[in-house]
């Protein structure tokens, strides 16, 4: 296990930030952390990486006793790789220097360590910038030079915080590519706080969905998006909608009457937590779970056109719906729509009836 979390609390400012959390992240893993600003998302990354005392529990690091609340590691003493969400590069060494050095404490000769460095910094798209200080970079470069240095390194474990927070859509991309590749070549781990869904879910191999210091559900990406735990859950990993209903539960097959209409989702595309009858029930739907054609009624009250996709903010009679469409808008507001579900998570904590 490349790092194990059991019991871990920190006071921080006489207020509890991490309580009694339990975390497991695998060799070859990457657990990407979600949760909203004050979930303690940094506080872990900076407990693990040992800039924090523990006010209880125990954190180990490739099997080995890192810190417990009587005992800890120094950081450097840890073989953790860690992105700072305020980058914290060395404001004496070039942008080159910066990269290359988890490198050369490794054992790697000068030329070796700026030459892998050379090859990140062009990757990252900063290549110029090579002979650079920290002060004469922005924060987007300074954070590429950042990202590089962690990835530069042979740590027992990568530690990204809010890593691509002020990089465009075209260098994320790079930078999850480059993420992916270091992990198929030298099976280390990672730990990415982010309070980003759409990141979270595409850079891990499981999520940890953190609320109140502790982690609320934990499981694959699809697990999260498709079967939260609540309704917190279901908001935080993306856009979703409620609506009351009566639901049928039978298998991978959920029928909901909405004001007297009846569809049914087939083809084990539905999930549910429970098998049964269920009166007046909370449904989740996704966007992309809904279609605009259909038995059900509705009117279009809101048209967002976001490129890719268009969105449409459905009034129904079982509560507001959003619908999403991979295409330009084809409804005004005002307009009268019919529209389906082909997919569902049932929430409502309610007995089946027999």
């Amino acid at each position: 296990m490349a790092l194990r979390c059991r019991g871990v609390s920190v006071d921080y400012d006489e207020r509890r930030v991490l309580d009694g959390l339990d975390l497991d992240v695998g060799h070859d893993e990457v657990v990407a952390v979600l949760g909203p600003s004050g979930a303690g998302k940094t506080t872990l990354l900076y407990a693990i990486a040992g800039f924090l005392a523990l006010s209880a529990g125990e954190i180990r690091i490739a099997g080995r006793v890192v810190a417990t609340k009587d005992e800890a590691t120094p950081p450097e003493r840890r073989s953790v790789g860690m992105v700072f969400q305020h980058y914290a590069l060395w404001p004496h060494m070039t942008a080159l220097e910066i990269v290359a050095y988890p490198a050369r404490r490794t054992g790697a000769s000068r030329a070796e360590a700026r030459a892998s460095a050379m090859t990140l910094l062009e990757r990252l798209g900063i290549a110029r910038l090579a002979n650079r200080r920290p002060a004469e970079l922005s924060g987007g470069e300074q954070q590429r030079v950042g990202l590089a240095r962690a990835l530069n390194g042979d740590p027992k474990l990568h530690l990204f915080d809010e890593p691509t927070a002020h990089l465009d859509s075209a260098l994320r991309g790079v930078f999850r590519e480059e993420m992916a590749s270091r992990r198929r070549e030298t099976g280390v781990a990672s730990l990415v706080a982010t309070h980003d869904a759409a990141e979270a879910l595409a850079v891990s191999t499981r999520v940890a969905l953190l609320r109140d210091g502790a982690v609320a559900q934990m499981g694959s990406p699809q697990e999260v998006y498709e079967r939260p735990v609540d309704l917190w859950a279901a908001l935080l990993t993306g856009s979703a909608s409620t609506i009351v209903a009566h639901a049928e539960v039978a298998g991978a097959k959920l029928a909901l009457t909405i004001a007297g209409a009846r569809v049914v989702a087939t083809g084990g595309a539905v999930q549910s937590a429970r098998a049964g009858s269920l009166d007046s029930t909370t449904v989740l739907i996704r966007p992309d779970w809904a279609t605009l054609e259909g038995p059900l009624g509705a009117i279009v009250r809101v048209v967002r056109y976001e490129g890719p996709h268009t969105d449409y903010t459905l009034e129904t009679p079982a509560g507001s719906v959003i619908v999403r469409e991979s295409r330009a808008p084809r409804f005004e507001p005002g307009a009268r729509v019919g529209w389906s579900v082909q997919r569902a998570w049932v929430l409502a904590e309610q007995t089946p009836r027999e």
